[in-house]
Order: C-alpha cells, then sequence, then structure tokens
C-alpha cells in the first residue's frame, strides 16, 4: 500500500538522485545527454508523485479513502492545464 510517507520518500530519493546527477555532471563523470535525459524523467517522476499527494489530500478532505488514489500517467500529469 501506498501511503504519504512512501511517497515523501520517494520524493526525497528522487531529488537526491537530480543532485547527484548534476554534481557527477559537473565532475565530468556523466555526459550531458545523460544527465539531462535522466533529470527529465526524475522530473516527470516528481510530478506525477505530487500529483498523487494532492490527490490524497483532496480524498481526505472530502471524505474519500485516499487509499483509492492512482498515479496518474505521465502524460496526464504532464499535460495538465489547470
Amino acid at each position: 500500500m501506498t501511503n504519504d510517507s512512501t511517497i515523501h520518500s520517494q520524493i526525497t530519493d528522487a531529488i537526491a538522485e537530480e543532485k547527484k546527477l548534476r554534481a557527477d555532471l559537473q565532475a565530468g563523470r556523466i555526459s550531458s545527454d545523460t544527465e539531462h535525459e535522466r533529470i527529465a524523467a526524475l522530473e516527470t517522476q516528481l510530478d506525477q508523485l505530487w500529483d498523487l499527494l494532492r490527490q490524497r489530500q483532496a480524498d481526505r478532505q472530502y471524505g474519500r479513502d485516499p487509499d483509492d488514489a492512482k498515479l496518474r500517467p505521465a502524460a496526464e500529469v504532464e499535460d495538465y492545464q489547470g
């Protein structure tokens, strides 16, 4: 089961990986193409995770079960216009 704590942990891990990638690029351990590709994937993952947390919060606010919230597809989260 996914809970808020698990989602926050995944967000923290993704942010840590992003920082490591930037450091690896500066140190010459990876190419800029590798860094850009992985950063883009992490940004999408982060968008999905933040969206999932917002869904869970809304479910709680309106008396629904937050465990019913689902990770939305990247295309849906990335293309959302509000």
